[in-house]
């Protein structure tokens, strides 16, 4: 068994704004990572930090790019546990999309068409929460998602997943250093003398 992580997030951008403002939701951005450092992080999102309007597949990493300019960034970081093959497929469909990423677009009127309960599909274009629906679903992960509309924050309704973290997405990997410091410290060799 392996895990995935699903990260959602809300940045403060004007256009995380209107979304918030739109859905009521906490959350209004979601990534899939395939470790628990976060440094294989994918999602559809700006391409540039000063830029919403170029967006597409993106690479993220905590404290670079967007999450660097949009520092106090609240996110909640959940892991699932699928099984080998179901990761591999997962991974194998990111890094094909990221090998072909020029080809895949942002889908920004499918994301506002969500403000007015709509849904519009296009071929090879994406937001976020379509992006992380699409991925699961190739590697056959049912999670009883909504079958249209899907938003960052459906993917709190899971089941089986866990909540890692919960706070500003700059602290994570901070968290996550004191967790391993943690453990060396309990760590004590059989022959050691007192």
């Amino acid at each position: 068994m392996k895990r995935i992580y699903i990260v959602l997030t809300y940045s403060g951008t004007n256009l995380s704004k209107i979304i918030k403002h739109w859905t009521k939701d906490e959350f209004s951005h979601v990534s899939i990572a395939l470790d628990e450092d976060l440094k294989e992080m994918y999602s559809f999102g700006r391409l540039h930090p000063y830029n919403p309007f170029w967006a597409g597949l993106v690479h993220e990493v905590p404290n670079e790019g967007t999450y660097k300019r949009f520092f106090r960034t609240k996110a909640n970081v959940y892991s699932i546990e699928v099984e080998d093959h179901q990761f591999v497929d997962i991974r194998n469909t990111i890094y094909k999309m990221w090998e072909n990423r020029k080809k895949y677009k942002f889908n920004i009127i499918g994301l506002l068409a969500i403000g007015f309960k709509k849904e519009v599909k296009m071929h090879n274009y994406f937001y976020c929460a379509e992006f992380v629906k699409y991925v699961l679903e190739k590697a056959h992960i049912d999670l009883n998602l909504p079958d249209k509309m899907i938003r960052p924050e459906d993917f709190k309704s899971i089941e089986n997943k866990t909540l890692e973290y919960s706070g500003l997405l700059n602290k994570y990997k901070k968290k996550s250093l004191l967790k391993d410091y943690i453990e060396i410290l309990k760590y004590k060799p059989a022959n050691q003398n007192k």
